[in-house]
Parts: C-alpha cells; structure tokens; sequence
C-alpha cells in the first residue's frame, strides 16, 4: 500500500513538472525566458526538416507557420507556409513558382507576370513591348488578337470564327450570346497557357484594392507591373488610348456585360463593356 502511494505521488510530481515547466534548452540550462525552446551552440546548427518539392506540396493541411527546408526548390532555402502557400523566406516567392510567374502576397495569387502576348514585363506604364495583345471576350488565340490584325462586320455564328478578323461594329463579335465561354483552365476558347486562365472579377479587383494608389501608376508598381496598354475600339476597331489607360478582361459577366478592370491617370475601377471591344488579358495560375 506505501509503494502504490509512493508511486502515485512520483506520477503526480512527473506530470506536474512536465506541465509547470514551459521551456526547453539544448545546450543550455538556462534557456531565454521568451522561447518555448532555446538552442544553444557555438559548433552546430540547429537542423529543420528536409524534402524536396514535390514532398513538401505533398504535406496533408499545413499549419500556417510550418517551415521546411526545400531541398530542390529555386531558390534552395527554407519555406514558410503563410496560409496559401510555402513561401520561400529568401524572397517571399511560393515554392512552385516558375520564372514567369509572379506571387501576390496580398491575396495568396500567382499571376503570369506579363500580359499575354507580350515580349516583356513591364518596365513603364508606357512599355510598347510590355503591351501584349488585345482580346475580344471569350475569342481564342486566333490572330483576332493582334493589334493590326484586319477588321471585319460580319460576326460568327460560332465559338470558332475560323478567321483572325476582329469583329467591329456590333456589341458582339458572335451573332447570338454565348455567356459560358473562358470559364476556368479547361473553359472553351481559354487563350492561358496549360494552367492558367482568365480571372474572376473577384480575383482581379482584390489584385487591384492592394494598390498603392487607385491609378495606372499603382497598377504598375504593383506585383502586377499592369501597364496603359491602351484597348481597341469596337466601334472601328481602331487603337485608342495607348500608354494613357489599361483595360484588362475577367472571366465574370454580368447581365451578358463581362466585367473588366479600368486603370488610367486619374483612377482604377471595375466595369463592364461589350463582348467585341479588343482589352487585354493577364492570366492567373488555377
């Protein structure tokens, strides 16, 4: 009966001490009275887990705060989970980032870093090379994007013009309303590389409240780098506005309108336009 009281209280003592005490050291019986764990060392390193990429995308509902060091990943560093992605602590980029791809801390987004089509990024709002193509909505990448392609007045009767005209005079480039085209990465007539696709409203105008200012001048020196790609003219087909505003479509419509991002000198705002202007397109990775 002593022994089992004996034990009793040893059990009491352990578990009262495991929980009273809330610190650890390693190397040190002293440990900083802010840390939970405190190591000390003057020869070795302490030492966190390691994986390569595709294991550490593999990891089942990370915790935010969770680090790892990514064997393979560019860069080779340690990558902190931020509650979207792992993202590297050397420059802030996930760990699947590719080189043409950029991340929005704001809103836990990965955007292609240029508009589609063109050669650059931007390194003005006034960057020609930067300026990509211009899209009618929910047209593919038929040559109807580029910025001389030839105009026509005779809409198409289908998802597919089959010709590299762009579509003027009508609200429409089609001749009945076909509202379910761009719809996600599989969505038909995605002109996105394998991966991407059109924005949501949501997405885009989430992108455009973390500017530094609501203007092309913000939209620029965001992570975005949006350049005054000027649009064209559904009316003529003519170019108008080059270098003074930027009109970037979504995937959203509403009431057959499709929503659209507006950027000039004097502000930024979300609109919706006809099917047959010509904006410009910036993908985001799904």
């Amino acid at each position: 009966m002593k022994k089992m009281k004996k034990l009793l209280l040893s059990a009491v003592f352990i578990a009262f001490s495991f929980t009273s005490f809330s610190q650890v050291g390693v190397g040190t019986s002293t440990p900083n009275a802010s840390a939970a764990l405190d190591v000390s060392s003057t020869t070795k390193g302490f030492l966190p887990p390691r994986m390569t990429k595709v294991q550490l995308e593999a990891i089942a509902s990370p915790i935010e705060g969770l680090m790892v060091y990514c064997t393979d990943c560019v860069p080779k560093t340690l990558y902190v989970f931020d509650a979207f992605n792992f993202v590297s602590i050397s420059n802030n980029t996930p760990s699947g980032l590719s080189s043409t791809d950029v991340y929005s801390g704001a809103t836990g987004k990965t955007w292609m870093d240029r508009n589609l089509g063109a050669t650059q990024v931007a390194t003005s709002s006034a960057d020609a090379a930067s300026y990509g193509d211009l899209y009618q909505w929910g047209r593919a990448s038929d040559g109807h994007e580029s910025r001389t392609s030839t105009n026509t007045t005779t809409q198409s009767s289908t998802d597919t013009p089959g010709n590299d005209n762009f579509v003027k005079g009508s609200d429409d480039w089609r001749l009945t309303v076909n509202d379910n085209l761009w719809q996600g990465v599989s969505g038909t007539n995605n002109p996105c590389p394998s991966g991407y696709r059109l924005p949501t409203e949501t997405e885009l105008n989430a992108e455009r409240l973390a500017f530094a200012t609501q203007n092309a001048a913000g939209a620029f020196v965001s992570v975005l780098k949006l350049p005054a790609a000027g649009y064209r003219v559904y009316s003529s087909g003519s170019l108008f506005d080059v270098s003074a505003s930027g009109v970037y479509w979504t995937s959203t419509v509403v009431g057959d309108f499709p929503s659209l991002l507006f950027v000039n000198s004097m502000g930024s705002s979300i609109e919706n336009y006809y099917k047959s202007y010509g904006f410009s397109v910036r993908c985001i990775k799904d």
